[in-house]
């Protein structure tokens, strides 16, 4: 068996988390990847820490930089320059992410490289676009989840607005871009013309709200955070029990009924609570109910109960239960690498894609600063 992406080549001049991602996964599927980074202090992931792995390297960086060669080069010096114009020639796609204008001031940019590399898929990932007013903004996560609004709808209410427990803006746009590139391979393949691919952190993160951001677009209506109650749909969140708490999605009428024949109430007779727009609109007096009788039994009596009848419910784990729970389902969660350039361990979250022709691989770990100059 081939990767699916065998024999596409990378330039990886991308930091810290969206591009680095983006070119991992890329790099699963069986893409030659080289990331190019700065010589001496290299990708800034590489000192934030803790967690450090045994031989004090950053897990945050290794977590995004498996299957890549790793190469040093200073754009700012002529030598640095040609060294990166000698990769670009070889390569087929290449990653920026570097604040608007950088790559240009290196003559590195797509209009400086277009017409003699006309194969060449450019991709550059920005926190606000190319525009005079969106280059000026810096592209932090951060920044992001505060200024796009997810963090308004995130939290316990609209008094407290919280970031998500992990860059998911940058996870987002990384996908984005994976995305993005694979598609304009396709085309490329057809046609044997490269493109330019604009990616940003403030377009992805709206469009990946969803049902939160298309309540705007389509009806006006400007969401707020909801602790962890859904706003269309109820009851969807997370409930106390005897001992702890569980999440219960309960996502039709149907489900509904076999809901409260388990807790053995009549509320789906009830007409406050017969449709699923009714229980949104009574939702406080709804949970009120519920949680008078679920805090009768464990949650592990109620998940039992609820799942054999197939009402979703499931426990709240912490990362090294859902990978517990991801290993006793055979689904191999975990991926140890040795790799040969340098005999380093590591270990890695799998890539979660599964091809039948092409399974993604994982040839090369996290490569030390400049150990393929």
């Amino acid at each position: 068996m081939v990767s699916a992406l065998r024999g596409v080549r990378i330039a990886a001049f991308s930091r810290v988390l969206a591009g680095p991602y983006a070119t991992m996964l890329l790099g699963d599927m069986g893409a030659t990847v080289v990331k190019i980074e700065r010589p001496e202090v290299g990708d800034d992931t590489r000192s934030w820490g803790p967690p450090f792995d045994s031989e004090g390297r950053a897990t945050y960086f290794d977590s995004v930089n498996r299957n890549k060669l790793g190469v040093t080069a200073d754009l700012s010096s002529l030598e640095g320059r040609e060294k990166a114009m000698a990769i670009i020639a070889e390569s087929d796609v290449l990653v920026e992410n570097f604040a608007v204008g950088t790559m240009e001031k290196f003559g590195l940019g797509y209009e400086q490289l277009k017409d003699e590399f006309p194969h060449l898929i450019y991709c550059s990932i920005s926190g606000f676009g190319s525009s005079e007013k969106g280059r000026a903004l810096p592209g932090y996560d951060l920044l992001v989840q505060a200024m796009s609004g997810l963090m308004s709808v995130t939290g316990p209410d609209a008094q407290h607005p919280t970031k998500v427990g992990v860059a998911l803006v940058d996870v987002i746009a990384g996908l984005h871009t994976a995305l993005g590139i694979t598609s304009a391979l396709v085309h490329r393949a057809e046609s044997g013309e490269g493109q330019k691919i604009e990616i940003n952190l403030l377009s992805s993160t709206l469009s990946a709200m969803v049902n939160q951001s298309g309540a705007y677009a389509g009806a006006g209506v400007i969401p707020e955070a909801m602790g962890n109650a859904h706003p269309s749909i109820a009851p969807y969140e997370v409930y106390p029990t005897k001992d702890k708490q569980i999440a219960i999605a309960v996502g039709n009428d149907s489900q509904f009924v076999k809901f409260c024949q388990v807790l053995g109430i009549e509320a789906s007779t009830d007409q406050r609570f017969a449709t699923n727009t009714s229980r949104v609109a009574n939702r406080i007096v709804l949970n009120v109910l519920l949680t008078g009788v679920l805090t009768q039994k464990s949650a592990a009596e109620w998940i039992d109960e609820l799942t054999r009848v197939g009402v979703p419910a499931g426990p709240i784990n912490t990362i090294e239960e859902a990978v517990k729970l991801a290993e006793s389902l055979d689904l191999n969660p975990i991926i140890s690498i040795k790799d040969f350039r340098d005999g380093h361990q590591s270990k890695s979250i799998a890539n979660p894609i599964k091809f039948s022709k092409t399974p993604v691989e994982y040839p090369l770990g996290p490569p030390s600063l400049g150990m393929d100059d």
